[in-house]
């Protein structure tokens, strides 16, 4: 006989680790205790050692499904004390906390079979989950994953509930969240002035009924409330538009189940597996030629975000739905998810109808992830229900307590304790003060989470950011507090190292929209040199003028006009018979004209995102934008890939050049020549620099990749190049990921 205690580290409670433990234990006639406390999960084993090393290669090769293990411990240890049977013992609590908060999972297979199995007493119970699916992160206070730590604290369990919660061969054994109609939160459904209409399997029976009858819903999710139409019905999907305000950006679309989706859509088998996954996240995915439903969910896109029904909730309401629906964040422009339903409303009232809800408490919010499949690998666009909080393990064991507080757009935090990143869920943009509530309560729940006070504050150099303000608040509060500055684009370049762990010279291609570069101009065309600790800016685009400034980012003709005043006189550009012209008055292209030869309101950018804008305009594609990012997504609708041609540039003492660009662009008339053209010459501009840099790996970063054509484009080109080359991932790969690079650079 021998004895050894285990520590496991890493993403190990709240995923039925404990009971996995307990039956490996009997499998193998092991005897001896598991429990949790606040680094992992500690295991002391007693019994032969043939049965111990049997139990240590399963513990290693077989975990549970929804479990990460970054390290286990082994440690032989003289036990004097025999253990007659295996148990699982109470948690234990101390001040060190370092276990990894599980995401929200979606429901699981077994969950779902039993809301339909008539015999079985979660019979259409709308709240089902079980050890592996489930609220996780948006129902934990703090570590332990314990219930008395979840906002399910105040709901005593059934003695059948019981009995299951203190099984240890049951997979619902210490699942925190679980409950029956019986004990558990219940659904109501009220109508927009606050009155109840009725609850539990009625209440979704009904709201299906208004869903269908043409009436926008507010229901309740695992992280925040969605608003839900028909997706098949053009009235009620223009009344979400105009009621939203949200004038032609895309509604992601919720359906039952696969086969569903493909009806709609063309699926590879990679968006298949990740829309399937325990993640359950939105894919963009290509719409199928004969599209029949509302074509006012993704106006002039051939792309559809679209995800599975994901709690038990979702499923029973589509029992009674005639359609897919649309389901997107319940918010006001500019502000984070909605989790109650006092607050819907209290903000939404005058755009839904009816509001299904249910008592267990959303502590923490969290969006749903959005990603896109790239070459067979997932990118992500928004990382949050599913994925966040996401856990980095590095062998440098930091000395210092680090956060990070990201960038202003597409927000989120970052911590750096002993091994451990732990990047938050998406937060959002910094443009409200409902936003920097949340921003704020993230940083402080996450701090709760791990008992942790930071003593370096890492943040940009952008002297308007919200976030920058913020982190130097807390230093004029704390002169102990160590405060670090990292430019923007270098902070896209190490958030890619950080993801592949590298510690060597790369080349990196920053692209971007907007980012404040070290000579007080806005970058966003950027090419570095750089390592873990240092870069050199050795290329940029040309610098031009953003007319009127963050107007500019709204109209995309400033941009066009800008850049014709570039390269034409004023004379030249009124004569111009161009659609980007046209879309001015002769005295506004004049003002505008004297705007940019006196640099007044008139910002120098570098900016890619900026460029895709102006292109979009030269293509009469769009003048004006509605949302971030719609002239990127239109061009690419656009591109052929018959077309191989490329426009021409120059490179001048590492300014990229483009005025040779515009003046062949504006002498094609044909959309698909222009974009085509155009993401060629982007493609063309990377490889051409990278031959110059042989010996360098190469990184891709900032949101422009996102832009999937032009990221394909050239991994294929790398590819066969036999180059070495490396994009966000897991990471999103827009800014995102600006806080996990913050703190790369410090460890």
């Amino acid at each position: 006989m021998q004895s050894v205690f285990i520590q496991v580290i890493g993403t190990v409670q709240g995923v039925g680790f404990r009971p996995f433990v307990y039956n490996l234990a009997l499998k193998y006639d092991i005897k001896g205790w598991v429990n949790n406390d606040e680094k992992g999960v500690n295991i002391l084993l007693s019994s032969s050692e043939e049965n111990i090393k049997n139990f240590i290669n399963e513990l290693k090769s077989n975990p549970p499904i929804l479990a990460r293990i970054d390290s286990i411990n082994i440690e032989k240890i003289t036990e004097i004390k025999e253990y007659k049977t295996f148990e699982i013992i109470q948690s234990e609590s101390s001040k060190n906390k370092s276990t990894i908060i599980s995401p929200d999972i979606a429901i699981c297979d077994d969950c779902i079979e039993d809301i339909n199995d008539m015999s079985n007493f979660r019979y259409s119970y709308s709240l089902t989950n079980c050890t592996n699916c489930g609220p996780r992160y948006s129902i934990i206070k703090t570590i332990p994953y314990d219930r008395i730590n979840t906002s399910m604290f105040s709901f005593e369990l059934c003695e059948k509930c019981k009995n299951e919660y203190e099984n240890p061969t049951n997979r619902r054994y210490h699942a925190q969240p679980i409950a029956c109609e019986n004990c558990g939160p219940t659904i109501v459904l009220y109508n927009n002035k606050n009155e109840v209409l009725s609850s539990d399997i009625t209440a979704i029976k009904e709201i299906a009924q208004e869903i269908n009858k043409g009436s926008i819903v507010a229901i309740k999710g695992m992280g925040g409330f969605h608003l839900i139409c028909d997706a098949n019905n053009d009235k009620v999907v223009e009344k979400l538009r105009i009621r939203k305000s949200r004038l032609n950006k895309p509604f992601a679309l919720m359906f039952k189940d696969i086969n569903s989706i493909k009806n709609y859509t063309d699926l590879t088998q990679k968006e298949e597996e990740f829309l399937n996954s325990k993640e359950k996240p939105i894919v963009l995915v290509k719409k199928k030629k004969e599209f029949n439903l509302s074509q006012l969910i993704a106006p002039n896109i051939n792309h559809l975000g679209c995800f599975i029904a994901y709690t038990a909730l979702h499923h029973l309401l589509f029992r009674y739905l005639n359609n897919p629906i649309v389901a997107t964040s319940a918010n006001l422009k500019g502000e984070p998810i909605i989790t109650s339903k006092d607050e819907i409303i209290e903000k939404l009232s005058n755009v839904v109808d009816f509001i299904l809800d249910f008592n267990r408490d959303i502590l923490n919010a969290s969006d749903d992830s959005v990603i896109q499949i790239v070459d067979n690998n997932i990118t992500k666009i928004r990382n949050a229900r599913g994925y966040a909080p996401t856990a980095f393990n590095f062998e440098n064991k930091s000395k210092k307590k680090i956060l990070s507080l990201g960038a202003n757009q597409k927000s989120t935090i970052s911590l750096y304790f002993e091994n451990n990143l732990i990047l938050s869920p998406y937060i959002g943009d910094l443009n409200s003060l409902k936003s920097m509530e949340y921003f704020e309560r993230t940083i402080e729940t996450f701090k709760r989470f791990y008992d942790f006070e930071p003593e370096v504050i890492v943040c940009d150099k952008h002297p308007n950011y919200e976030s920058t303000k913020f982190a130097l608040k807390l230093k004029e509060t704390n002169s102990n507090l160590e405060l670090v500055q990292i430019q923007h684009h270098y902070a896209h370049t190490l958030s890619v190292m950080a993801e592949y762990k590298l510690n060597k010279d790369v080349l990196a291609f920053i692209f971007d929209g907007t980012g404040y570069g070290d000579d007080g101009n806005i970058w966003g065309g950027e090419v570095f040199i750089a390592s873990k600790t240092e870069y050199k800016r050795v290329n940029h685009f040309k610098y031009f003028k953003l007319l009127g400034g963050e107007k500019a980012v709204l109209e995309p003709k400033r941009v066009a006009l800008s850049l014709l005043f570039d390269s034409f006189s004023l004379e030249e550009v009124l004569n111009l018979e161009i659609a980007c012209v046209k879309a001015f008055k002769e005295s506004e292209i004049k003002m505008f004209h004297t705007m940019w030869q006196k640099g007044l309101n008139s910002p120098l950018t570098s900016s890619i995102g900026r460029l895709f804008d102006a292109v979009a305009s030269f293509a009469n594609i769009l003048h004006i934008q509605s949302y971030e990012g719609e002239t990127g997504l239109q061009i690419e609708q656009y591109y052929d890939k018959t077309i191989t041609q490329s426009f021409t540039y120059e490179i001048i003492e590492g300014k990229i050049k483009i005025s040779s660009m515009i003046k062949q662009m504006i002498l094609e008339k044909d959309k698909k020549q222009i974009c085509s053209k155009f993401i060629n010459t982007i493609g063309q501009i990377i490889l051409d620099i990278s031959s110059l840099h042989k010996d360098l790996p190469i990184v891709l970063g900032g949101g422009v990749f996102q832009n999937k054509t032009l990221l394909e484009l050239l991994i294929n080109k790398f590819k066969e190049q036999n180059r070495e080359f490396y994009y966000n991932k897991t990471i999103p790969l827009n800014d995102g990921g600006i806080s996990v690079g913050q703190i790369y650079h410090l460890i």
